[in-house]
């Protein structure tokens, strides 16, 4: 619950400066977040996982077409992957690990404050023709879901699915 008030009071702070922190085409977003095994917070979709317990790297390729490919991955529960985001058109893209129900909120959210600046290691910003990467541990069974939450990026169908068995 802190983490979410925190998180919010920072993104209030940073919208007062919106063209510094808007996104575009620039170094908008933190570079990937380090592995501290005291700071990992478990979410309802997995939690950051251990970039020397990755048992494989996943490519994924997302583009202007507001596409994933490919747009549905499978896991296993206890499984840490390397999620490595090849950008290959020609605007920002991002993806997005969460929940169905929590990507369309935030999608929301971002349209109504398009300057949000994210810092999370659930979520990776990738300019065009840049490669980015997630490393998460699913632990948990179910459907999840991942997202570019740009505005009109959602909108446009550029999502996906985990499935964790």
């Amino acid at each position: 619950m802190n983490r979410h008030i925190l998180g919010l009071l920072a993104a209030s702070a940073l919208l007062a400066a919106p063209t510094a922190f808007a996104h575009g085409e620039g170094e908008h977003a933190p570079k990937a977040r380090a592995y501290v095994a005291s700071q990992v917070v478990d979410t309802p979709f997995g939690r950051q996982g251990d970039p020397r317990k990755v048992s494989r790297t996943i490519a994924i390729d997302m583009g202007d077409n507001m596409r994933f490919t490919p747009s549905a991955l499978s896991v296993k529960r206890g499984e840490t992957v390397r999620l490595k985001v090849s950008n290959r058109g020609q605007l920002l893209h991002e993806l997005v690990l969460g929940t169905e129900d929590a990507l369309k909120a935030h999608a929301e959210a971002m349209k109504k404050h398009p300057g949000m600046v994210h810092d999370d290691p659930s979520m990776v910003h990738v300019a065009a023709g840049a490669t980015g990467e997630i490393v998460w541990q699913f632990h948990r069974a179910g459907e999840f879901a991942f997202a570019c939450l740009l505005p009109g990026h959602f909108e446009a169908g550029m999502t996906g699915k985990v499935v964790v068995r």
